[in-house]
């Protein structure tokens, strides 16, 4: 037995103070008067052994009652096996796991309430002199200081799940940089959590200094769906057609889930897409046919159903389909009739002719593609502004001129990296092969007719091949006709030969030749995002659309309107969202009321779906036994582990008893034993 006070048990010798008084009152000679000697019949012999009984037992029942006082106040404990108790205050600092995986059930409450209650439970263990921190996975500002004992407990009281997730790496850093604030020397630290195992990246505690405590929490069962993402299958989905819709849902459990049902929301209108069964540990993709009547902005929101993690049942995503696609043609003053009538053809794509010298380069940002028709040279400045536009997305399509300037055309490769051209060959060529797999001809051809009619050219540019060409269209002799280069966000396309009849009958093969200029226009080598992440993307980018250079865009949803950051760099401006977005939803932008720029939709971190946590046999692994596993099944047991680790077995509360105990065997002495 040690105790936490030793120096109280001085006052044991305040002990002889009752020992004096007794020696000197029981040592006095009581004088009875009377006035008759009838009167000495009433008392009561007594004699002298009896009496020096009663008075010892009253003494022996004084001095232990005093005495048990003494230790009570000394606090007394049996130390526990690790003899680590530790007099004195302490710092302490408890992180509350409140992550979505906190969702999960027990048998009777969710992690999050159980969670609560140990936090509760750890607090009570300690002196209210002693100095406590609350952090959870918010990492907010205001819990990097100690609190009282009382605001800890309020502000556990408070905490809500939250879509944050985190390293406990990372807690265990920020939970050791407020204890270094505190002034006392013993400082202890608790991490609540389920433990999951994409974010328990702890090693061995080698620092004395901190004694750190695993309270693990585990659910009954390890089940769970999600949307994991969604996709089109066209860079830019088009109208009256139907664009197909991928949707990938997992199933992070060990058996097989059926009848899980699918709806689709579009503008406000509720669609079932059927029923799914999602095998164990495993994910499938779905598609859905979404068709669209109208141009604009249009929100969308995939569900599924499943219980008890619900915030990855949803998953929002927004698309714009265009009134129309913008195209200019540069040529040297002269327009292509052929490319005039293939786009006239489709109402939806809309050519503008320019002449090179009339080129306002400050509008190219607004096209989606821009085709050079056989320019004779590029000018540098043309070279520049073409290698922007390509790397913010926009699509380049080059043919040459037979009297090209080849400097110029490949000072424009070189900035992109694409072939460089060589000398023009007057050749008889023929495509034999076409590029099935790439988005400018897959799913073109209902039946991919093996009798085809492709191209022929007379005349050729020799093509030195870079390592970022894909080839579109390919010559007999492995050569390529059409090639594609992919920089950035946008792409260059180059075609071996002029576009004149009299260098190659491209233009004439309209199963071939329109199809792949639409698909072109409509390419992107980075699709718009039709969905994003909270907390991980911290950026979104919109159109310049004006020339002001102080607008202020604004965006708004669920949570009300913010002010994002914003940086114009060329014809787009990046949107910083700095963690202002904290619910998943749709998020629309503008700068005049009413009138929306763009849209934007943002989900939560699935990293929180995976429902694979350590055990505390594998904590006890990954730590090395370096920090104490604390299980308890009731509050009552836990309440008397965590006082046990920090004060040992506690014996003041027998001290106490047994005090009141030799007062009451006193008070019995002193009624039943007359003398």
């Amino acid at each position: 037995m040690s105790f936490i006070y030793p120096w109280f048990l001085w006052a044991l010798l305040l002990l002889i103070v009752p020992i004096i008084i007794h020696l000197f009152y029981f040592r006095r000679y009581k004088t009875i008067y009377f006035t008759n000697v009838q009167f000495l019949k009433e008392v009561k012999e007594q004699t002298a052994a009896r009496s020096r009984l009663k008075h010892l037992l009253t003494l022996a029942m004084r001095l232990l009652a005093l005495a048990a006082l003494v230790f009570a106040f000394a606090m007394p404990f049996v130390p526990d096996k690790n003899d680590n108790v530790r007099a004195g205050g302490k710092d302490v600092s408890i992180f509350f796991d409140n992550s979505f995986s906190m969702s999960a059930e027990t048998e009777d409450q969710r992690l999050i309430e159980r969670a609560r209650m140990r936090a509760e439970e750890i607090i009570a263990a300690y002196d209210n002199d002693d100095k406590i921190q609350i952090i959870t996975a918010d990492f907010e500002g205001r819990d990097q200081r100690l609190l009282s004992k009382e605001d800890a407990l309020s502000r556990v009281r408070e905490i809500k799940t939250t879509y944050a997730s985190c390293n406990l790496s990372k807690v265990l850093a920020r939970q050791k940089a407020a204890l270094q604030a505190g002034k006392n020397n013993y400082k202890d630290v608790y991490l609540i959590s389920d433990f999951q195992e994409n974010s328990s990246d702890l090693t061995p505690e080698e620092d004395t200094l901190y004694k750190v405590h695993l309270v693990p929490l585990q659910s009954i069962q390890n089940k769970n769906l999600t949307i994991d993402s969604a996709w089109f299958e066209s860079p830019v989905p088009a109208l009256n057609q139907a664009n197909v819709l991928f949707v990938r849902i997992s199933n992070l459990g060990d058996a097989e889930i059926p009848n899980v049902r699918l709806t689709l929301t579009l503008d406000g209108q509720l669609r079932p897409e059927g029923t799914l069964r999602i095998p164990a540990n495993g994910s499938i993709i779905d598609t859905i046919n979404v068709t669209i009547n109208n141009t604009g902005w249009h929100a969308a929101k995939i569900n599924i159903t499943d219980f008890p993690i619900e915030f990855d049942n949803d998953y929002f995503f927004s698309f714009n389909v265009a009134e129309k696609v913008e195209i200019m043609e540069i040529n040297e003053g002269s327009p292509n009739s052929y490319l005039a009538a293939a786009f006239a053809q489709n109402p939806y794509f809309v050519l503008t002719p320019k002449p090179l010298g009339q080129l306002d380069y400050s509008q190219l940002g607004k096209y989606n593609m821009l085709i050079l028709n056989e320019l004779k040279s590029i000018p540098s400045g043309l070279v520049s502004e073409l290698t922007t536009f390509v790397k913010n997305g926009g699509n380049v399509l080059v043919f040459p001129s037979p009297d090209a300037k080849l400097a110029d055309y490949n000072a424009l490769s070189n900035a992109l990296a694409a072939n460089e051209w060589g000398a023009l060959t007057a050749q008889n060529k023929e495509v034999s092969v076409v590029n099935f797999d790439d988005f400018v001809f897959n799913d073109v051809f209902e039946i991919r007719k093996e009798n085809l009619k492709l191209p022929t050219t007379s005349q050729n540019f020799r093509m030195l091949r870079k390592a970022s060409e894909e080839t579109l269209l390919r010559y007999r002799d492995g050569t390529p006709f059409v090639s594609k280069h992919a920089n950035e966000r946008g792409h260059l396309y180059l075609c071996a030969s002029p576009l004149g009849l009299g260098f190659s009958n491209f233009v004439q093969n309209g199963e071939i030749f329109v199809p792949m200029l639409y698909r072109m226009a409509i390419s992107s080598a980075q699709a718009r995002r039709i969905a994003y992440t909270i907390g991980k993307d911290n950026a979104v980018e919109t159109i310049n659309r004006s020339s002001v250079s102080e607008i202020v865009y604004k965006m708004s949803g669920d949570m009300g309107e913010f002010i994002p950051e914003q940086r114009a760099i060329g014809a787009r401006v990046v949107l910083g969202i700095n963690n202002q977005i904290q619910q998943a939803g749709l998020y629309k932008l503008y700068y005049t009321a009413g009138e929306i720029l763009d849209q934007y939709a943002f989900n939560y971190d699935r990293r929180e779906s995976d429902m694979r946590f350590l055990n505390p046999d594998k904590l006890a692994e990954l730590t090395k036994n370096s920090m104490t596993i604390i299980e308890g099944s009731t509050a009552r047991d836990f309440t008397t582990l965590i006082s046990s680790q920090n004060k040992g077995t506690q014996l003041w509360k027998w001290c106490l008893i047994f005090s009141l105990i030799f007062l009451l065997i006193e008070t019995l002495v002193l009624r039943l034993i007359k003398g």
